[in-house]
C-alpha cells in the first residue's frame, strides 16, 4: 500500500474534500472556497461525490445545482450516467481518480464533494473491491423477492455482525451485495475500508454539519419544496425515459415515493412524509459514516458564516501549496 505523500510530487494540490450529510452547506461552500482561492491566483475545480447526482434529469430530487448556480466552475462526475445505466463504486473510483489525476495536471486544486460515503471513501482512501459471484446473486435477488429481505438481513447477521451494522437494512442492493460478500467467505464492507485506512492521496478532509434538531427542520422543507417545484413533472420525463428500468435510479429517496404517487399508490401527503422520513435517516447513515474518518475536522456551518469557513479553507489549502 502506497503511502499518501508517495503518490504526488510533493508540491502537488492536496484533494480537498467537504463532505456530510446531505442539507448540510457543502456545495456552496465549495463554491466560496473556489472563488477565493481564484482571487489568490489558484484555480480549483470541483468533482462529484454524489451517486444520484451522477444521473441525467435527476435534477430537483438530488439538490443539483443548476449551470448557473454552478458559477462557471467546471464540475466533474455530475450528468455523466444515463438513468438506465447502473450506479456503482466500483465504475465511479477510476472515473473520479482520473478527473482529480486531470485537475492536478493542469496546476489546479481538486474539491471532492458529496455525501455518498462509499463513493467518497473509495476516492479517499486505499480501497480495494472484493470478487463477485453473479449467479449467487442472482439466486439471492430471486429470494428476497420471495421471501422477502428481512431473511436476507438477518442471515447477514449472523454471517458478519460488523458489516450487517453498517448497511442500509431497507437496501436490497446493499444488503444482496454484503451477503455476496460474506458468503464468498470474505470480511464484509469492513475489509474494503480498513478501520484505520490509509489516504490515497494528499487531501485535507472536513464535514459540512448542522445542529441535529436544524438540520431536520430543514430537510424536511427540502422536501417540500421539492414537490413545489416540480418533482412529479421530472419524475414523468425520466419515466418516459425509462427510469423504471433502471437498476439504481429508480430507488432514490423521492424519486421512488414520487413514481409511487403518479402510480396512485399513495397520496402527495403520504409520498412526501416517507421522503423526509427516509431522508432524515439517510443523514443519521451519513454522519455515522463519516465519523470514521480519522482526518476529518467538523465544521458548523451554523455557529460560523459559511464564507468564514470559505476563508479558513482556502489558506488551509494555500498553505499545502507553499
Amino acid at each position: 500500500m502506497t503511502p499518501a505523500r508517495d503518490r504526488a510530487h510533493p508540491n502537488a494540490a492536496p484533494v480537498l474534500a467537504i463532505v456530510g450529510a446531505t442539507g448540510t452547506g457543502k456545495s456552496d461552500l465549495a463554491l466560496e472556497v473556489t472563488t477565493r482561492l481564484a482571487a489568490c491566483g489558484v484555480h480549483a475545480e470541483i468533482v462529484g461525490a454524489d451517486a444520484m447526482q451522477l444521473y441525467r434529469g435527476m435534477d430537483i430530487g438530488t439538490a443539483k445545482l443548476t449551470l448557473e448556480e454552478r458559477r462557471g466552475i467546471p464540475h466533474h462526475l455530475i450528468d455523466v450516467l444515463e438513468i438506465t445505466d447502473e450506479a456503482t463504486v466500483a465504475w465511479y473510483q477510476p472515473h473520479a481518480r482520473a478527473a482529480i489525476d486531470d485537475i492536478r495536471s493542469r496546476g489546479a486544486v481538486p474539491i471532492l464533494v458529496g455525501g455518498s460515503g462509499l463513493y467518497v471513501s473509495s476516492v479517499l482512501y486505499e480501497f480495494e473491491f472484493p470478487g463477485r459471484d453473479l449467479e449467487r446473486r442472482a439466486q439471492l435477488e430471486a429470494e428476497a423477492g420471495s421471501a422477502g429481505l428481512s431473511s436476507l438481513v438477518e442471515r447477514l447477521r449472523r454471517l458478519d455482525p460488523e458489516t450487517a451494522q453498517q448497511v442500509d437494512a431497507a437496501n436490497p442492493r446493499r444488503v444482496i451485495r454484503a451477503l455476496e460478500i460474506a458468503e464468498l467467505q470474505q470480511k464484509g464492507h469492513g475489509a474494503v475500508l480498513p478501520k484505520r485506512p490509509v489516504l490515497w492521496s494528499p487531501a485535507v478532509v472536513v464535514g459540512a454539519s448542522v445542529p441535529r434538531d436544524r438540520l431536520v427542520t430543514r430537510l424536511d422543507a427540502r422536501v417540500e419544496r421539492m414537490w413545489k417545484t416540480g418533482l412529479l413533472d421530472e419524475v414523468r420525463e425520466l419515466l418516459r425515459a425509462g427510469l423504471e428500468s433502471g437498476s439504481t435510479a429508480p430507488r432514490a429517496i423521492g424519486y421512488a415515493q414520487a413514481v409511487a404517487q403518479l402510480r396512485g399508490e399513495v397520496s402527495e401527503a403520504e409520498a412526501i412524509v416517507e421522503t423526509q422520513r427516509l431522508t432524515r435517516r439517510y443523514a443519521r447513515r451519513q454522519v455515522s459514516w463519516f465519523k470514521r474518518y480519522a482526518e476529518l475536522e467538523w465544521l458548523d456551518t451554523d455557529a460560523v458564516p459559511g464564507t468564514e469557513w470559505a476563508d479558513r479553507l482556502a489558506r488551509r489549502v494555500l498553505d499545502r501549496l507553499s
